[in-house]
């Protein structure tokens, strides 16, 4: 295996660096639009070597793709790069897998009530044509979606024999010394996710609804507490019904009153939009410009404290007949994967995936063509490899909701 990492910034450095640790692979080239950030990545293994790409070009990728050999592809940049470097991957006749899915465009007449361009709709729409070639694309393979598509397969074959609501919920209790205002993640992957219509699967359909709507407090464990989460746009919902039998599937972010304020704010003002504007004469993105105002987050480590928890909610009807609600779930302490790797836990947590559904591919235990997503493989052995990674995941059994 030889892989083409498109991306060396937060997560892409923190990929190299748990990639580092294993050998499943022949060689990784690392690529940035930035030859700098590249080469920092590529410093910690002689297996690794660097070089520039234009991400947004799907020439581009196929050369650099071609020129090194790849066999794999993984994406680890901003997802409206994700069709330049999927058709890339392709044109070389390479693998590719990413962590978020192609854009979605909201309903021009109806936006919170029905779905326009669904997340991954593009990348799903030639799925034939990556399995007449034997290649797979593999997306939505970070954490979420990703791990927590994982969790719903493994609960579909191991736990339940119905399933009623697979739920994402993710939260945190992170602070970030010093700054009143950080994002420990990409803020423009962050703006896109929660101001777009939130999907939701219901009884065999998608629709839409307002972003940040139905509130709940969820108890996250380990520590982190409750937590008030909102529904958000995100690749589980549009992922997890296509192989998981559920009757409603959701996603739900702890991101906190002062978060969704600033967020609404950006989209008052317009600086939440893409398309440039003219300011003394040169063209810019308001959203790049929010984005480079705004810390790194590859850089806030150090001052980080606290957990982040991934997980999926899941309810039902368990395999013994009872009603069932479960739990599954992945923490990372800050402080771990600062000491451990050097690199802050939302970064990590998104790369550890790719890195275990790489080792998994290289040794055949996950196999395929097509455009697929986590759900499509046994969950059994990304777990154990995951446990193997120094990175165990939980269950906690929640107090089943009967009717009554």
């Amino acid at each position: 295996m030889r892989i083409l990492l498109v991306g060396a910034g937060g997560v892409g450095a923190a990929f190299a660096a748990i990639a580092a640790r294993r050998d499943f692979y022949e060689s990784m080239v690392i690529a940035d639009y930035s030859l700098a950030s590249a080469e920092r990545a590529a410093a910690i293994d002689p297996r690794f070597r660097s070089a520039q790409v234009d991400a947004s070009s799907a020439e581009s990728v196929t050369a650099l793709a071609r020129g090194c050999g790849a066999t794999h592809v993984m994406n680890a940049v901003d997802p409206r790069f994700v069709m330049p470097i999927f058709e890339g991957a392709r044109a070389a006749g390479a693998d590719y897998l990413d962590m978020a899915m192609s854009l979605s465009r909201p309903h021009p007449d109806a936006p919170y009530e029905k779905c326009g361009v669904k997340l991954g709709d593009e990348q799903f729409a030639v799925s034939d044509a990556w399995a007449a070639q034997g290649r797979l694309a593999l997306c939505g393979i970070g954490v979420e979606p990703g791990l927590s598509d994982v969790f719903a397969r493994y609960a579909a074959d191991h736990l339940f024999s119905e399933i009623d609501e697979l739920g994402t919920r993710d939260g945190s209790n992170l602070s970030v010394e010093g700054h009143d205002f950080a994002p420990s993640f990409s803020i423009w992957t962050t703006i896109e996710e929660c101001l777009n219509p939130p999907v939701v699967w219901q009884d065999g359909e998608w629709s839409t609804t307002a972003p940040f709507s139905d509130p709940e407090i969820f108890d996250f464990p380990e520590g982190i507490g409750p937590v008030e989460c909102v529904n958000v746009e995100h690749e589980e919902v549009l992922l997890m019904p296509r192989w998981v039998d559920c009757r409603r599937a959701t996603f739900k972010y702890g991101l906190g009153d002062e978060f969704i304020e600033v967020l609404k704010v950006l989209h008052k003002l317009g600086l939440d939009k893409t398309d440039p504007i003219t300011v003394g004469g040169i063209e810019v993105s308001p959203r790049d410009v929010v984005a480079a105002a705004l810390p790194n987050p590859a850089e806030l480590g150090p001052l980080m404290k606290g957990k982040t928890c991934a997980g999926l909610w899941v309810t039902g009807t368990g395999k013994d007949g009872l009603p069932r609600s479960t739990y599954l779930f992945h923490v990372v302490d800050n402080e771990w994967s600062m000491a451990e790797y050097g690199h802050q836990c939302v970064v990590w947590q998104t790369a550890v995936n790719p890195v275990v559904a790489l080792e998994l591919l290289a040794a055949g235990t996950w196999s395929g063509a097509g455009v697929l997503g986590p759900e499509a493989f046994d969950a059994v052995p990304f777990l154990e490899l995951l446990t193997e990674y120094g990175s165990p995941w939980g269950i906690q059994e929640l107090v089943p909701v009967t009717a009554g």
